[in-house]
């Protein structure tokens, strides 16, 4: 009987995230973490995008499982009208009832959103997975690649905000699409740069 114990535990899942992978079928969890933790992907994330990522792989698992059709853009824009502070209350209500209309179990899916301390507990106790020190270069690049898609997640999420209001009738527009443009200027020598081109330069012109 305490072999049959023994193993039952060691079955059981790690902590919450391990509770919430296996409720949403998220197999390639624990992979995916590490490899956005540790720069093994072609992006390094912090402990609170993870968290984010957690949570938007969740309800789009549950968005699925209730059989609501996802375009591409719509479960990061539809966390963000869910938990994002600037979005109303009325809007999150909205947002929440519109949920439940299409069978998501809105209340378990928020009950179901990680921390980023809790990612990290995940990823250092459960995982036992640890930071090496990137190199300039290797933060340089990992900066220029996770700063891109930024803004294309921006450019994304825009484009379907603005969508969402032509098929709604409160914007009307024609073909359209969505650049986003960021521009960092020195506030002593008035210089400006893309991100790209900074990071290239790894100076302004005060520094020359």
């Amino acid at each position: 009987m305490a072999d049959q114990t023994n193993s039952s535990e060691s079955e059981r899942p790690c902590c919450k995230i391990g509770r919430v992978a296996d409720r949403y079928d998220l197999s390639s969890l624990d992979a995916d973490l590490i490899a956005y933790w540790t720069g093994e992907s072609e992006e390094q994330y912090s402990t609170r995008e993870l968290a984010t990522y957690v949570n938007q792989r969740v309800l789009e698992s549950a968005l699925q499982t209730a059989g609501v059709a996802v375009k591409e853009g719509e479960v990061e824009n539809t966390y963000r009208l869910l938990t994002d502070t600037d979005v109303s209350s009325r809007t999150q209500v909205q947002t929440r009832t519109e949920l439940e209309r299409d069978g998501v179990p809105v209340e378990q899916v928020e009950s179901d959103f990680v921390s980023h301390q809790t990612v990290y507990n995940h990823l250092t106790d459960c995982l036992e997975t640890s930071l090496e020190t990137p190199s300039d270069e290797e933060r340089l690049e990992r900066s220029v690649e996770k700063l891109g898609a930024l803004q294309n997640r921006t450019a994304a999420v825009t484009a379907d905000t603005i969508s969402q209001l032509k098929r709604n009738g409160i914007v009307e527009m024609g073909e359209h699409s969505v650049t986003v443009s960021i521009t960092v200027t020195c506030e002593e020598c008035f210089q400006e740069y893309t991100v790209r081109e900074l990071l290239d330069e790894r100076a302004c012109d005060c520094y020359e």
